[in-house]
């Protein structure tokens, strides 16, 4: 059982950094839904 087991989650990455889809892969099989994931750029 996974501590984000049946949570929501809401990804907001940046273009320089770490973009929302590849936190979203890293998520998949962590039992978490993410419900919103975009990518930002912080200016």
């Amino acid at each position: 059982m996974s501590m984000y087991d049946g949570k929501k989650v809401i990804i907001i990455g940046d273009r320089d950094g770490i973009p929302g889809p590849a936190m979203e892969e890293c998520l998949k099989n962590t039992g978490a839904e993410v419900v919103f994931s975009a990518t930002e750029c912080f200016v």
